[in-house]
């Protein structure tokens, strides 16, 4: 079996870390570099029910696409919920490793997963300086409600379901696609002269004023849903080098749905 190191290596090589945003926590989070690794989990949110399913497993390394630690800490106490997570792993001899914006701007990488999971043409980055999104072109033109009920179809089941905006009627043929959090793309989604837009996160005032400028369609899944697919795809990846290697690892994608919202309800009353 290889070595903790070993595959680290080979990780950093499909995400390297020199690629992560510079406000990122990318890397690994704990693990012994001279472990053996014979199982790996990957899985998007490091949280208590995904560190509980590596020790279910019998995992020796967890792969998640979100950090543990964003913004830095100065303690991994267990009597903080992330530093329990922490002391699980490392008590049941777990690794964690986090790839996150250098994931996002790969080749491939999440808005590619995005895009195949959607049986989507890609053509192209949707913003070409830092490869991030994707410009996709669909097989046959569809209106925005059969590509919305596509993306229903295609992406996990979350609470939050799939929202649009937009002529349910108008016709799609090509779109841009972003795994994740993706309002902050509309003046690249605008130059590139899509149909629709397929990300996560869309915040009121920038899909208000993109409908009032334009006739896009836009399409908003859950932000757990859109980042999904990598998963599936690195877990690919991996097997490929394990492959490659003889090393024989056992390669599991998590089906835990860790979105945070549990429910959805639709208020039947007008604003008073």
């Amino acid at each position: 079996m290889p070595r903790l190191s070993e595959v680290i290596a080979e990780l950093d090589a499909l995400w390297p870390p020199e690629r992560a945003e510079s406000w990122d926590a990318v890397g690994t989070v704990c693990g012994d570099p001279d472990a053996e690794i014979g199982r790996v989990l990957f899985a998007v949110d490091p949280v208590q029910e995904i560190a509980d399913e590596a020790v279910a497993l019998g995992a020796d390394l967890l792969v998640t696409h979100h950090p543990l630690y964003l913004r830095g800490t100065t303690t991994v106490s267990a009597g903080h919920f992330k530093g329990r997570v922490v002391h699980g792993l490392i008590k049941n001899d777990i690794a964690l490793h986090v790839a996150h914006t250098n994931a996002d701007t790969a080749d491939p990488g999440v808005s590619d997963a995005l895009a195949g999971a959607l049986d989507l043409r890609v053509v192209g980055p949707l913003v070409p300086e830092n490869n991030l999104g994707r410009i996709c072109e669909l097989d046959r033109p569809e209106t925005l409600a059969e590509f919305a009920a596509r993306a229903a179809k295609r992406l996990p089941s979350t609470a939050q379901g799939i929202r649009v905006a937009g002529d349910p009627g108008m016709t799609v043929r090509r779109v841009a696609v972003s795994g994740g959090s993706g309002d902050s793309l509309f003046g690249a989604v605008r130059a590139a002269g899509v149909d629709a837009f397929l990300t996560a996160d869309l915040r009121h005032h920038p899909a208000s004023e993109q409908t009032q400028q334009s006739p896009l369609g836009l399409v908003d899944a859950a932000h757990w849903a859109t980042e999904w697919p990598w998963c599936e795809q690195a877990a690919a990846q991996l097997d490929e080098i394990s492959d490659r290697h003889g090393w024989g690892l056992r390669v599991h994608v998590s089906k835990t749905v860790t979105d945070p919202w549990s429910s959805h309800h639709t208020s039947p009353g007008a604003p008073n």
